[in-house]
């Protein structure tokens, strides 16, 4: 199976993408704020260069969909919304590191903080109209991030995968 098709992954538009720590319980410290939450999900969202209200919708409402919470026999029946959960959003431009060359990271397919920080707080709003209470972290801030990983489940979703992948005869 290919994913997307044969063409060279540069020429495509880079997506947003988030982690998801499944968490008994999270926080994040940061220029004086102290907020924490109880079950549910750690999200950490990148936001790329081309990004459009468009992806943080479909994260969104993948993000409050998605059964990565597990029920009585252990199994992945659960979203967050079925849980009750909440969400600690932190921005983290650091996913769209481009290690090929050197020993620095390149960031450059991160969104700048004017494109940015619009989308972070649009993917925030969408979770909370989707039913799943919001905490955030200060965008562009210096965080120590606290995530109690219950599993561990760590999921990574990007935008792109709204676009079915082609498949080989």
């Amino acid at each position: 199976m290919k994913l997307y098709n044969s063409l060279p992954h540069n020429l495509y538009n880079i997506p947003m993408r988030v982690i998801l720590q499944r968490v008994k319980a999270g926080g994040v410290v940061t220029e004086g704020r102290n907020e924490k939450i109880s079950e549910g999900l750690v999200i950490l969202l990148g936001v790329a260069t081309d990004d459009s209200e468009a992806d943080a919708d479909y994260l969104a409402e993948k993000i409050s969909s998605l059964r990565i919470f597990s029920d009585e026999n252990d199994r992945f029946n659960f979203s967050i919304t079925d849980i009750k959960g909440e969400a600690l959003v932190i921005s983290q431009f650091t996913l769209f590191a481009d290690t090929l060359k050197g020993r620095r990271p390149d960031f450059t397919k991160a969104a700048r903080p004017e494109k940015a920080v619009p989308l972070y707080e649009y993917f925030c709003s969408r979770l909370v109209a989707a039913g799943v209470p919001v905490k955030t972290g200060v965008f562009g801030a210096s965080m120590q991030v606290e995530i109690h990983n219950n599993g561990p489940v760590t999921v990574f979703i990007d935008s792109r995968q709204k676009i079915q992948p082609a498949r080989d005869s």
